[in-house]
């Protein structure tokens, strides 16, 4: 089952349409009224869209102001609103008291934002994943894909430089805890 919702705001003409052909849509539809939409906490939906032909200061508003419209695009207009949402929600990773953006490679601390390589942000995740510290041969595998025996200092290497970055960027010298038997990524927030 679908959890996305498409309330459609004080038009009852549009969410009329849309309910006849709810079974063959990608999300559920919720008619709107001035009087309820005050009422409603939209904290409580995860995925969700509001249709609109009036401007509301509100976020997730798709904004219908061209009539007449062609059903077949603005069907596709919400069902791309859906993906993009989602793709921006999926690409936000909470990691201690940072947020790591998959998409644009940056850790962000109140608006502050660390640009970071793919190597830190899938060791800062791989970290994060794990809920005992990781050694160092394991990060070299599951990382960087050595399965090699070798002796090599790349984690501890990559390790150094990236606390090292965010010691000058945050001032934080505890995101990557070092324990006697491996990496972990500190809890506090």
């Amino acid at each position: 089952m679908n959890n996305q919702i498409l309330f459609i705001y004080e038009s009852k003409s549009l969410f009329d349409i849309f309910s006849e052909i709810e079974d063959n849509l990608n999300f559920k539809v919720i008619n709107l009224t001035k009087n309820e939409i005050s009422s409603i906490n939209f904290k409580n939906y995860k995925d969700y869209l509001i249709l609109s032909i009036k401007d509301l200061k509100l976020s997730n508003v798709i904004l219908v102001e061209n009539f007449p419209i062609k059903f077949s695009k603005l069907s596709e207009t919400i069902n791309i609103e859906f993906l993009k949402k989602n793709f921006n929600e999926q690409s936000n990773i909470n990691v201690s008291k940072y947020t790591i953006n998959t998409n644009s490679r940056e850790m962000i601390l109140n608006n502050q934002k660390l640009k970071l390589t793919e190597k830190e942000i899938n060791m800062i995740l791989y970290l994060t994943q794990s809920k005992k510290p990781i050694k160092i041969n394991e990060l070299q595998e599951k990382v960087w894909g050595y399965q090699s025996k070798l002796e090599t200092h790349t984690v501890e290497t990559h390790i150094h430089r990236l606390r090292k970055k965010i010691k000058e960027k945050f001032f934080d010298e505890n995101l990557i805890i070092s324990k006697k038997n491996g990496y972990e990524i500190s809890e506090k927030k």
